[in-house]
């Protein structure tokens, strides 16, 4: 389980993230959605421990991002969007290293290596430098990065950006997996019909606060909208008029100041 609690972020004098606060469960994916700038990869960040919070904070499985940031790294696998491979490794030379990261070794090692290779189709090129790789192969080479420690927590983002459809029918059939393990899955990801199709519940972000929450189904129904994809503009839109209204009012604000 995922818990983040009145999480903020501020640089400087930029408020990126502003008390957010969800629960993802085990066996459940949970979606973070929102325009780019919206505030996801930082709060993706917060939770993954590579930036600290400035207020609140998170825990995954009981363990406290701020206090127990090895623990919780143990605890979590992440694949983020911009994720590479180094062109002289192999794919299973890849998952050796991180598995070594992560204090693992010998026969335990190199089943889990066996078993990720299996269940996400990197048979072919198992043994193959990374130079080369398509896109989508790279994707399956870093899912299997992230997975190498057996992870009850899993972020993703992004997961299926810029793959064709085989590629990205493989991942999606992972994720499934994943929720059928009864791992907890957080989704970030701006294919509305992904989220449709894989998320149990989800978070819309929006200026770094979460504007809505629940179910797909209770989002389309809420805003008598014919699709998610149409509640989130009608989401995301709002919030964008009342921001505009504020802007307007303040300056009227300030214009009767001077005069």
């Amino acid at each position: 389980m995922i818990e983040a609690v009145q999480l903020a972020k501020t640089f400087k004098d930029f408020q990126a993230v502003k008390d957010v606060t969800f629960r993802a469960n085990q066996g459940e994916v949970f979606g973070l959605l929102g325009p780019n700038g919206a505030g996801k990869t930082t709060t993706l960040r917060m939770l993954s421990t590579v930036v600290t919070p400035t207020a609140g904070t998170a825990t995954v499985d009981g363990a406290d991002i701020r206090q127990q940031p090895n623990e919780v790294r143990r605890k979590l696998g992440i694949l983020v969007e911009s994720a590479g491979l180094y062109a002289n490794l192999t794919t299973r030379e890849h998952l050796r290293y991180i598995g070594n990261l992560h204090q693992l070794d010998g026969t335990d090692l190199e089943q889990q290596i066996d078993h990720l290779i299996d269940i996400l189709g990197m048979g072919d090129f198992a043994d193959r430098r990374a130079k080369g790789f398509s896109r989508g192969m790279v994707r399956k080479v870093v899912l299997g990065m992230a997975l190498v420690h057996n992870p009850s927590n899993v972020i993703l983002d992004e997961p299926t950006q810029g793959l064709d459809v085989v590629s990205t029918r493989a991942v999606r059939e992972i994720i499934r997996r994943f929720q059928a393990e009864g791992r907890c899955v957080i989704l970030s990801t701006h294919h509305m019909d992904e989220v449709e199709r894989l998320c149990d519940r989800v978070a819309i972000v929006h200026r770094g606060e979460i504007l809505e929450s629940g179910t797909p189904d209770e989002l389309v129904e809420k805003y008598k909208a014919d699709s998610l994809e149409s509640a989130f503009v009608q989401i995301v839109g709002r919030e964008a008029l009342l921001a505009e209204a504020e802007r307007e009012a303040a300056d009227k604000r300030k214009k009767h100041q001077t005069e």
